[in-house]
């Protein structure tokens, strides 16, 4: 079952009715009673005593006689008031006089009694606030008109008296401005208490109106006007007219008697103030409590100036967003860079802070005698109002205008009347920062003096319980990037400049390839995406070195010697990153479309072992013909190339898996947040740090970086030796099925992989092939290379011009198939004409490799070192092509086996590209998978497509 009431507040009560604090509902009051100002019970109406009470509406009341119509203040009995009745039906009194009701042995009176209280010589009395009491009046009362009379032509003001003949300050303005909302109210504590203040601060150097005075000035966001008499003005005037009284602790700013406001408004101060001192602390990552903390301190005082206490800030006091001790204290860990925010409602503000408290912030620090010193830290408030003679020039630190006291919120100024419960306006610091900057070109671990930045909101006060405010309080850490962007500006000039004579040899390279001398718009475009990628690999190196010195510097350092960079900062290192990608991501696609167009064919070099009858169709003749070379030798190869076009030197899936496990699971992603921990284990009720954009890419590119590296190796050295090299078992392979594969990536250039059995036939049993490798293990055949005597069986090849058209022409009836029907030959089948043309090529080919068309000849020789070096021909085959010795197995580089480090770059920025954008690995990782096999589908569908088209392998046998 369940229950429901109805929502009742005291409020809603009304004139006749109590809130029942047991029933959390209005009821009734009795006959002749009305609601207690609390609202919670009865009490009795005028000319009405109690007779009895017990709570609530158990009160009973009676009518008190005619001749005593008054009602004592305890409410419980009757009496006659000579002087007349308040609202409340109580007896009151003129002022400077007391009400008396009982006799002093507490007998009551049948006639209540005004006593006037003396103000003359030796008693200087007058009644309390309350009326129930004569006390001494104020002194300046007594100072003004040695009385406690405060007549003209004194000036009476905030309840203080001063003589007219006094030097008084100028009339105060009581007025504050919300310039964020534009409105100008009359504040009924500067009403009250402004000028009272400044005049006795003025005359009598009182402590506590001094404080009282600036806090006004602060409330009125310290608006620096020499022409205004605000709170500010009136604080100036005073501050400049009473230098006699000398500075407290030789600073400059502070007038002894006065609190210290600005440090001055002379142009260029404020980087003095800043810079031209270190802190006298050396502090540390990994060293004693009080090298690890920033131990700042406050002087707290109430808005009537006086002093509260010291408090220190660990605790809470400057975070408005409510957060476990830990996490609060966490803000002052040095090195630690804190961001807090959250959403307050203006009711919760209201009732916490009800009270402005104005704090004076210090850091403190222990001299070499161990005596306990405070360094004072300047405020940089930017809601500061300038007057005419200042104009706000931006963020340039000499045109900043620093100042010491400030406060949280300020429920006070906005009030224009003391009737009322909330103030009109309500002034809430909503964006507290402090900045700790290194100290440069100095010992390691000094700092400069901190800056507490605040910007205020002014809100409209006019429903609490719905309006919000959104607050947040940093620590920001920062140095001097200037010399760090300059590195890094020289050396992406250095090179980049090299990037651009590389792609230069990368191009002539590939022009020496094409066959072509002609510089045209095709040349430009390919130095262009040669330039592209090497400007990548640039972008790459610098911000993944950049990425790893943050990393181990930052983290490593036990004095510190370097921040990290500000998030404003890191913009152009992501800038860097997106470069990279992008350019990276144009060298990928242009890979592909190299890849996805080259010229293949598998010369076939096995002959017909002997001749078979057969009929000829339609004559009725028998002849005899060589007999027909099975073709599942080629497709069996044809299948094994097909399957190694997308192998790669790692495996991509535990690649991802691995990244994602030590980043994840064992913690290394926790050394991308910035704080001075480099432990990779953060408890659950520890504050954790926002992540920086630059440690977040240099973890993952090492994490990544080292997992390919190991398994390069594993693969390389223990892998590909032990188990399975599919590249080397590739060309095994076409040895053993007697087939060669001839290359093309360029038009004059491309790979030939020598495969001509040494035993003369493949197409044979099991036995036979057994025996020729047997015999071939025991060195009683002779070697597989394409010179005698060697082993040489992959090569590199420049073809001659001649040698090039002779292919194509052949190779155009390869393809001619494929055209539209009118251009075909309709006297014969298509099918047999493709035969045919394959068998051409493939009887020129071999014939080729076997030197019989002197014309079209070539030599075996030795690339250069400089040629190796450099991946470019020197010689141009121009009578006769030229085959250089490969020991490397380079015809991988048509593969993605031999563009490992292009494919791994590529990972590796996808997966930092995604990361930055969404701060999360996982995400990351997923999505760098799924393209990785977008990429291979599409490799592996289009390759097969030309792989089939460009040899003749019907594609419904690769599989």
């Amino acid at each position: 079952r369940g229950f429901s009431l109805p929502l009742q507040r005291p409020a809603d009560c009304g004139g006749d009715r109590y809130f029942d604090i047991s029933r959390l509902a209005c009821a009734p009051c009795g006959a002749h009673q009305r609601p207690s100002a609390g609202g919670s019970s009865c009490v009795c109406q005028p000319g009405y005593r109690m007779v009895s009470s017990n709570g609530g509406s158990s009160v009973v009341c009676e009518k008190c006689p005619e001749n005593m119509t008054g009602v004592t203040q305890d409410g419980w009995n009757c009496i006659t008031c000579p002087k007349g009745l308040t609202s409340e039906g109580t007896c009151k009194c003129p002022s400077n006089e007391i009400l008396v009701e009982r006799s002093i042995d507490g007998i009551l009176l049948d006639e209540a009694l005004c006593l006037h209280c003396n103000g003359s010589e030796q008693s200087f009395s007058a009644s309390d606030a309350s009326g129930n009491r004569c006390v001494r009046c104020e002194q300046t009362f007594i100072n003004a008109s040695k009385s406690c009379d405060c007549s003209s032509p004194n000036i009476l003001t905030g309840g203080l008296c001063f003589s007219a003949g006094e030097n008084l300050p100028p009339k105060g303005v009581a007025t504050i401005r919300f310039a964020q909302l534009g409105i100008t109210l009359t504040s009924e504590w500067f009403l009250k208490n402004l000028q009272s203040s400044a005049s006795a601060c003025w005359l009598y150097s009182n402590l506590t109106a001094c404080q009282a005075l600036g806090n006004m000035c602060v409330m009125n966001m310290n608006s620096l006007s020499y022409s205004s008499t605000d709170a500010c003005g009136l604080f100036q005037y005073i501050y400049v007219n009473t230098a006699r009284l000398g500075v407290a602790h030789s600073v400059a700013f502070w007038r002894h008697n006065l609190p210290w406001l600005y440090y001055g408004d002379r142009p260029g101060l404020a980087s003095q103030v800043l810079e031209a001192n270190n802190f006298p602390t050396i502090f540390s990552f990994k060293g004693t409590d009080k090298d690890v903390k920033l131990q700042f301190i406050a002087a707290s005082f109430d808005a009537a100036g006086n002093f509260l206490k010291w408090q220190s800030l660990e605790g809470g006091i400057l975070q408005l967003c409510p957060d476990t001790q830990t996490k609060l204290n966490a803000a002052y860990a040095f090195g630690t860079t804190y961001q807090q925010s959250c959403k307050i409602s203006v009711s919760k503000i209201l009732l916490d802070f009800a009270n402005p408290i104005f704090y004076d912030l210090f850091l403190e620090y222990n001299g070499d005698n161990g005596q306990q010193y405070l360094w004072d830290v300047p405020v940089l408030n930017l809601n500061l109002q300038y007057s005419e003679m200042f104009v706000n020039q931006g963020s340039n630190m000499n045109n900043w205008l620093l100042t010491r006291r400030f406060f949280l919120v300020d429920a006070l100024s906005g009030k224009e009347n003391d009737l009322e419960k909330l103030p009109r306006v309500l002034r809430i610091a909503s964006k507290i920062t402090i900045s700790i900057r290194l100290a440069s070109h100095n010992q390691r671990g000094t700092i400069y003096p901190p800056l507490l930045t605040i910007a205020y909101t002014d809100v409209l006060v006019e429903n609490p319980e719905t309006q919000s405010v959104m607050v947040s309080f940093s620590v920001s850490y920062e140095m001097n990037q200037s010399e760090a962007q300059v590195q890094t500006d020289i050396t992406l000039g250095v090179l980049g400049g090299l990037a651009v004579l590389w792609s230069l040899l990368k191009t002539a390279g590939w022009k020496r390839r094409t066959g072509s001398s002609i510089i045209d718009l095709q040349t430009v475009l390919k130095f262009l995406l040669f330039y592209a990628g090497d400007l990548a690999n640039v972008f790459f190196i610098i911000t993944v070195g950049t990425g790893i010195y943050w990393l181990v510097f930052f983290k490593g350092q036990q004095f510190v010697s370097v921040l990290l960079p500000l998030p404003s900062q890191e913009e152009d290192f992501v800038t860097y990153i997106a470069c990279a990608f992008s350019l990276k991501a144009l060298q990928f696609l242009q890979l592909l479309v190299s890849q996805l167009t080259i010229d293949i064919f598998f010369i076939d070099w096995e002959r017909p072992k002997s001749r078979v009858v057969k009929g000829v169709e339609g004559e009725g003749v028998i002849k005899s013909a060589a007999a027909p070379v099975s073709i599942w030798r080629t497709y069996f190869v044809a299948n094994e190339w097909n399957e190694i076009q997308t192998v790669r030197k790692i495996n991509p899936l535990f690649q991802v898996f691995a990244v994602l496990f030590f980043l994840e699971v064992v913690g290394f992603s926790n050394l991308a947040l910035m704080d001075s921990s480099s432990s990779l284990a953060r408890s659950s009720e520890s504050y954790i740090a926002p992540w920086s954009r630059i440690l977040r890419f240099g973890v993952s590119a090492a994490v990544w970086l080292a997992i390919a590296g190991l398994q390069i190796i594993f693969f390389s050295v223990c892998y590909e030796r032990f188990v399975e090299d599919k590249i080397s078992q590739f060309v095994d392979l076409c040895c053993v099925s007697n087939i060669s594969v001839f290359l093309l990536s360029h038009s004059c250039f491309g790979y030939y992989i020598h495969g001509r059995s040494v035993h003369g036939h493949a197409d044979t049993n099991m036995e036979e092939m057994n025996r020729n490798l047997k015999r071939e293990a025991e060195n009683l055949c002779s070697q597989r290379g394409l010179l005698p005597n060697t082993d040489g069986q992959t090569f590199q090849m420049s073809i001659s011009r001649k040698m090039r058209l002779q292919y194509d022409r052949i190779h155009e009836t390869l393809t001619r198939r494929r055209g539209p029907a009118r251009l075909l030959d309709s006297s014969a089948n298509t099918f047999e004409q493709s035969t045919r043309a394959y068998n051409t090529m493939n009887k020129f080919l071999s014939s080729f490799i076997n030197h019989a068309h002197k014309e079209m000849d070539y030599i075996v020789k030795d690339k250069l070192l400089f040629e190796r070096i450099l991946g470019m021909e020197f010689m141009e085959p121009i009578e006769k092509s030229l085959f250089y010795s490969d020991e490397g197995q380079s015809f991988s580089d048509v593969l993605y086996y031999g563009n490992e480090t292009t494919l791994l770059i590529f990972d590796i920025l996808f997966f930092s590209v995604v990361d930055l954008a969404s701060q999360s690995f996982v995400l990351a990782a997923i999505l760098t998978y799924l393209q990785q096999e977008i990429f291979r589908f599409i490799r592996s569908t289009l390759g097969q497509k030309n792989l089939a088209s460009k040899t003749l392998v019907d594609e419904r046998f690769l599989i």
